[in-house]
């Protein structure tokens, strides 16, 4: 049978099971489009690129799924490139189709052209430029098998507008030959057995859990080494939610803004064992003096990452896929008493983390962004999905919201992005549709891709946002109050955004609240409401998030607050 190239898209996407591509058409993906019109193929119109990159991120973390974006050539595929940035730091598994000028075109500096694979190629995992049409089944069997094995990130397709017209004899491929990756990482058992050692030997081990966690879907092994040893666990930002926060020894995030009780006992462990994590620097402090009593241990698929940021004594390299449920088979094995050896350290550590808990002024007569965090929590079960964007309020949900299961917690860690929050936060509600989807962001955040509100009002995405509006750029002002004699350069607000006014103006039911008394009022209602809200919450301009490790510091030098110091 022959179709054309835009037609073979279509079908190489349906042989990839996916379900739904977020885009916006342009001159270059034209006859992409007229594909997509005849197939009746499931397409949300974002209010822009960007929007349509951090919706199929959005997606690809809710499900562990590959997210699908579309754009055209030139600042249709540049306005994509913050959003694969994102999801090539966090590894999450996406394939980006740009249309690109015709093939007699490119080089010419033609009207709207770009070189997407020169640009993205220090932030892929892998980029194609497809000028022949019989590539085109290949090549996206390719993209998707890369996007989703080893370690996940992007992969972009650019394709010339000619390419999408021309015909071919279409063909998808069963498998796929890669020279030099076969997408399987198993690694050496030998390297478990070490590790297996060093708990063996170990009086105060901790597990650091991160995002690989998450992304391998290995929490539930996990949980069953955790129980079988009662060994405490730490978190990376990107690990929330893969141990339950109910858990005794889940003494919470690591790191600049982690718990006291994390920060202490990885300081004074004797075994860190790191499973899907990288060491990143808003985790290990002064690299120098990261966990300086401790055997480090390095679960991770890549061993680019082993010795990367920190020096570790013991590797394991391979998918956690592999690793997990070998060292959870090795530890039941084991003739040794783990939970008894460590049950005097446990015991110390749940005992400091109840000593030194997160707090706030709770008498207080506005609202506490972390009471904000609280109600919903309290509001909302283990079937929610918890987005944020980039800033204060990010680190007031990782500290305050109680996350009971991985893939909870939708963030973006390793580039920060402001303006992720929301557009993330309907491609997860697309991608469950049962479960609630609550975005908390800035006043700042909000701004920056708030034309979603009109995606989410033009598709009916129940999705709740949640504005902690505090008039500033909340951690940019934090800073500049601790570290730059409170020279707030550019981070005050005028405060004249009506962010109600902004959401219903996009056909979207918004609420404001200014109360503290009337706060569990107003989100159980916008809770109740069939649809997207959007809940302004005005909340004081001077709150910091404690603890804080300044930059420079020791885990151990903590900023803990005037009732602590």
């Amino acid at each position: 049978m022959k179709i054309n190239g835009a037609q073979a898209v279509i079908e190489s996407l349906r042989n990839e099971d996916v379900d739904v591509v977020f885009g916006y058409p342009g001159g270059a993906v034209l006859t992409l489009y007229d594909a997509l019109y005849k197939s009746e193929f499931p397409h949300i119109l974002t209010k822009h690129e960007q929007g349509a990159v951090h919706a199929a991120d959005g997606y690809a973390r809710a499900t562990g799924k590959v997210g699908v974006c579309f754009a055209t050539s030139g600042p249709g595929g540049t306005n994509l490139i913050t959003g694969i940035a994102t999801a090539n730091m966090d590894s999450i598994p996406l394939v980006c189709i740009t249309g690109q000028v015709g093939t007699p075109l490119i080089g010419k500096d033609s009207f709207q052209e770009a070189d997407m694979c020169g640009i993205t190629t220090p932030i892929t995992k892998h980029n194609y430029l497809v000028k022949k049409v019989a590539e085109l089944p290949r090549v996206l069997k390719e993209a998707f098998y890369i996007a989703r094995t080893g370690r996940p990130g992007p992969v972009v397709i650019d394709i010339a507008k000619d390419v999408f017209a021309a015909e071919l004899a279409y063909v998808y491929p069963d498998t796929v030959n890669l020279k030099g990756y076969t997408g399987k990482f198993t690694g050496e058992s030998c390297e478990i057995d070490a590790v297996l050692e060093v708990l063996k030997n170990a009086r105060k081990p901790v597990i650091f859990v991160g995002g690989g966690v998450t992304l391998s879907d290995t929490a539930e092994y996990l949980q069953k080494i955790v129980m079988q040893t009662g060994i405490p666990v730490v978190s990376s930002l990107m690990g929330l939610g893969c141990i339950p926060a109910t858990y005794a020894a889940n003494l919470g995030m690591l790191g600049m803004h982690g718990t006291y009780a994390a920060n202490i006992a990885t300081m004074e462990c004797d075994a860190l064992i790191g499973i899907g994590v990288r060491f990143d620097d808003r985790v290990t402090g002064i690299v120098e003096e990261f966990a300086p009593l401790a055997k480090i241990v390095q679960f991770d698929i890549d061993a680019a990452e082993i010795n990367k940021n920190i020096r570790v004594d013991y590797k394991v390299i391979g998918d956690l896929r592999w690793s997990m449920p070998e060292l959870a088979a090795k530890l039941a094995a084991t003739k040794t008493d783990l939970k008894a050896q460590y049950g005097q350290w446990h015991d110390y550590v749940i005992a400091m983390n109840k000593e030194t808990p997160l707090s706030y002024n709770k008498e207080a007569a506005c609202i506490m962004p972390q009471q904000v965090i609280e109600v919903v929590s309290k509001l909302t079960d283990d079937d929610t999905i918890v987005v944020t964007d980039v800033g204060q309020h990010q680190m007031w949900t990782a500290q305050f919201y109680q996350f009971l299961k991985s893939r909870s917690f939708l963030t973006s860690g390793g580039l920060g992005t402001m303006g992720y929050g929301l557009p993330a936060a309907i491609g997860a509600k697309l991608a469950k549709p049962e479960t609630t989807v609550i975005l908390f962001s800035g006043d700042g955040s909000i701004m920056m891709n708030c034309q979603e509100l009109a995606t989410a009002a033009d598709y009916g995405i129940n999705v709740k946002v949640i504005v902690m509006n505090n008039h500033v750029l909340g951690m940019v002002s934090q800073w500049q109050r601790m570290f730059y004699g409170e020279r707030y350069s550019q981070s005050k607000l005028n405060g004249k955004t009506d962010y109600v006014k902004l959401a219903e103006a996009m056909g979207v039911h918004g609420l404001r609240v200014t109360e503290p008394e009337k706060l569990e009022e107003v989100l159980k209602q916008a809770l109740a409401i069939d649809g997207p809200v959007l809940v302004d919450v005005l909340l004081p301009e001077v709150e910091d998030v404690l603890p804080m490790v300044p930059a420079g510091g020791r885990l151990d030098q903590m900023v803990l607050g005037a009732s602590k110091e």
